[in-house]
């Protein structure tokens, strides 16, 4: 986890966000719920809807084209989707050449060398890959600074990252990809176990309502217990097995599935197809 400060920095020059998504959305949030000042928040987006819904949930700034969002901002985060984000650094390189931005991306597989190269070189790029739950507060982000971003621009991209959950720090880029696969990807793993589960409890006579009910508080309840009790999983693993049990006969059946194995392939796939994303942007 992170040694930084987790109070954002008073913004004495705007931060800019090109692209208004859901991931820029939850980022802008936590932002001016901590008390960002929100004329101080610019999001470029080209779709008006998301341009409105911004201004009217938190007052910030909204510009159609990304040139003038990024107007005298020390702190640029590129929200756009990874295909479309090389023409987007293509048309603000020479601002960034000139005003020498902070720059953070949340694009998944593309790397701070080639955001800097698309900027025109000599960029302070910060790679970060945060997840969905940062929607609620709630999520991870791994984060990879270049060499030429300094402390203090560590420190804003730690404290920026923070207002939607907490944040690893990673000191070999190459890493960032399996960081996508665990975390990044990582809910939709979930996801589906719960999917499962709940077809599973419905198959043995559950009603759906119930069946739903009792899978989404065992999930919540079992992450909260793996962030408070602090053990390792394998522990509480053990904890809940008693031998000769139901819990051991489902374990045993996990086992013999392969499902360790299979988690593993899961996570080697998803990292692959980061590394494949970067290929195919280069």
């Amino acid at each position: 986890m992170s040694a930084f400060d987790a109070s954002f920095p008073t913004l004495e020059h705007p931060i800019a966000f090109i692209g208004g998504g859901n991931m820029a959305r939850s980022l802008i949030g936590g932002l001016v719920a901590r008390g960002a000042p929100s004329a101080q928040v610019r999001v470029a987006d080209p779709n008006a809807e998301i341009r409105e819904a911004l201004v009217r949930d938190f007052g910030v700034q909204t510009f159609e084209q990304a040139e003038d969002a990024v107007a005298g901002a020390a702190t640029w985060v590129l929200a756009t989707k990874p295909q479309v984000l090389q023409p987007v650094c293509a048309a603000l390189a020479p601002l960034a050449r000139s005003a020498r931005p902070l720059v953070l991306s949340i694009a998944a597989g593309i790397t701070s060398a080639q955001i800097e190269r698309w900027l025109g070189g000599d960029a302070a790029v910060v790679r970060t890959m945060p997840n969905t739950p940062a929607l609620l507060g709630a999520g991870v982000t791994g984060l990879y600074a270049n060499a030429r971003v300094d402390a203090e621009g560590r420190k804003r991209a730690d404290a920026l990252m923070r207002s939607a959950g907490t944040t690893v720090w990673l000191d070999d880029e190459a890493r960032m990809d399996a960081v996508t696969a665990v975390s990044g990807s990582g809910p939709a793993y979930v996801f589906l176990l719960a999917e499962a589960m709940e077809d599973a409890g419905i198959a043995q006579g559950l009603t759906p309502g119930d069946a739903r009910a009792l899978v989404l508080q065992t999930l919540l309840g079992a992450a909260r217990m793996l962030v408070e009790d602090g053990a390792p999983p394998a522990e509480l693993r053990r904890r809940v097995t008693s031998p000769g049990g139901t819990t051991q006969a489902a374990i045993e059946t996990f086992e013999a599935g392969g499902l360790r194995g299979l988690v593993a392939d899961a996570v080697g796939r998803a990292a692959r197809r980061g590394r494949e994303l970067a290929a195919a942007n280069d």
